[in-house]
């Protein structure tokens, strides 16, 4: 059998199967997600943490001091 000359049917096949089980899957319940929620989720009022860097810039001298 030369699957080259059947390709399109193949492909028609597996199109109509697709088809077929998106609509006999479309009237199931959408799973529920069970899992403990996160700490950092269970206060809704928490702010989002920041980073704040206070150091100055280094020069142009004293980063070609650095060791590379």
């Amino acid at each position: 059998m030369n699957i080259a000359k059947h390709m399109e049917a193949i492909f028609l096949a597996v199109v109509a199967v697709i088809g077929a089980s998106t609509f006999a899957t479309a009237g199931a319940p959408a799973p529920t997600q069970r899992s403990a929620p996160l700490a950092a989720s269970a206060n809704v009022e928490s702010a989002i943490p920041v980073v704040v860097v206070s150091a100055r810039r280094l020069s142009a001298a004293e980063k070609a001091r650095l060791p590379q």
